[in-house]
C-alpha cells in the first residue's frame, strides 16, 4: 500500500509539514509506504477551461507539472492533503491542483482511494474547518473514502501562529496521529 502525502504550503518544513509527518507515523508503522511531496516544488498553473481533457483522457495543453503530480496521485492507494489556511481556504497553489484534477476525474482515477485532510490556521477559529471542508469536497468530488480522526467530523486541524508553533498544539498533533491510524484501518478494510 502506498499513500501520497501532499503539502499545499508554499513554505518548506512549516507547520503543515509537521502535521502531515504526524499523520504519516501510524501509517508507516502499519507498513504503508508514504511518499511526501509539496506543491511548492511543482509548477502548477490554473485551469483555463479549454475542456480538452473532457474528450482526451490525461491530456492538457497547459505545459506545467500538473499532469506529473496528478499521475502520482492516481498511482497511490491513498492521499493525505494538508494546507495552511489562506483566506479561510486552502492555498492558491493547492487549489490550482484541485481545479486541474478534472483531468483524472473524467476517468475516475481517484475513485475509492482513501483521503485524509489536514489544515493549520493561525488562531483557534482561524478557518481550519473551511480549509478541511475544501479538501473533503475534493475527496467527495472524486468518489474517495474519507478518513476522520477519532471523535471528529473533519480531518486533523492544528493551530500555529508562527513557524514551529504547531509543536505546542498537542491536541492538533494527536488529531493528526488519529487521522493516520484511521487511514491505515480504512486502507486495510478496502484492500488497498
Amino acid at each position: 500500500m502506498k499513500v501520497l502525502a501532499i503539502n499545499g504550503s508554499p513554505r518548506k518544513n512549516g507547520n503543515t509539514q509537521v502535521m502531515i509527518d504526524e499523520a504519516a507515523k501510524p501509517l508507516m508503522r502499519a507498513g504503508v509506504k508514504v511518499e511526501f511531496v509539496s506543491v511548492r516544488d511543482y509548477d502548477i498553473r490554473p485551469c483555463d477551461a479549454c475542456e480538452e481533457c473532457y474528450t482526451k483522457p490525461w491530456q492538457c495543453p497547459i505545459k506545467d507539472d500538473a499532469l506529473k503530480l496528478l499521475r502520482k496521485m492516481a498511482k497511490a492507494d491513498g492521499l493525505i492533503i494538508g494546507s495552511p489556511v489562506y483566506g479561510a481556504d486552502v492555498t492558491a497553489q493547492l487549489k490550482a491542483l484541485m481545479d486541474r484534477s478534472v483531468i483524472p476525474y473524467n476517468i475516475q482515477a481517484f475513485k475509492d482511494k482513501v483521503g485524509a485532510a489536514i489544515s493549520v490556521g493561525a488562531g483557534a477559529h482561524g478557518g481550519q474547518e473551511l480549509a478541511v471542508l475544501q479538501i473533503m469536497t475534493f475527496f467527495a468530488f472524486h468518489g474517495m473514502i474519507v478518513a476522520n480522526p477519532k471523535g471528529g467530523l473533519f480531518g486533523a486541524m492544528g493551530t500555529a501562529d508562527h513557524r514551529g508553533d504547531i509543536k505546542k498544539d498537542k491536541e492538533g498533533l494527536r488529531s493528526a496521529r488519529d487521522l493516520g491510524e484511521r487511514m491505515a484501518e480504512l486502507l486495510r478494510m478496502v484492500g488497498r
